[in-house]
């Protein structure tokens, strides 16, 4: 990963980043008072806490990468995949909603989320909502989240 325009974001930045993340999940992955940079890195904006991408932009909102989610206690917007989805998930693939067991129903269309897998709850992919949590969780068929961001990709790596 190639960073490039690394600068170190003001307080105020880190603390609406830090405020805006809390209200979306329940929690953010750096304090509102830590020293945050942000850089290019190829065609997006990360966020880094020591050096490591802690979050990203997806257009004009950030939203944590794998390794934020593994570093703080999210609770919000996540959609859990059973364990037949998780190589498809892990490899970049859209979620389908057959795989999906349990998800946030308080997600709307459009929402930025996490993807976990059933068996220890280890985030796996961050994509974009299709449909809504409720949505989610009973329909039998077709693509409920986008893949953006998963395990093994250019800013996981």
């Amino acid at each position: 990963m190639e960073l490039k325009n690394q600068h170190r974001l003001k307080d105020k930045e880190v603390e609406k980043y830090h405020e805006e993340l809390r209200s979306k999940l329940g929690d953010s992955p750096f304090g509102k008072e830590e020293k945050v940079d942000v850089a290019d890195c190829n065609d997006r904006k990360v966020v880094l806490l020591d050096k490591e991408p802690l979050a990203t932009f997806f257009e004009d909102t950030v939203f944590p990468t794998i390794d934020g989610l593994l570093s703080m206690e999210a609770t919000k917007r996540y959609v859990t995949v059973d364990m037949g989805a998780v190589k498809f998930v892990y490899n970049g693939a859209d979620i389908m909603a057959p795989g999906i067991v349990d998800a946030d129903e308080s997600i709307e269309e459009d929402d930025l989320v996490w993807v976990r897998e059933v068996e220890h709850e280890k985030p796996l992919a961050v994509g974009r909502a299709i449909t809504n949590g409720k949505e989610m969780i009973e329909s039998q068929e077709g693509k409920v989240v986008k893949s953006l961001h998963h395990v093994g990709d250019e800013i996981f790596e």
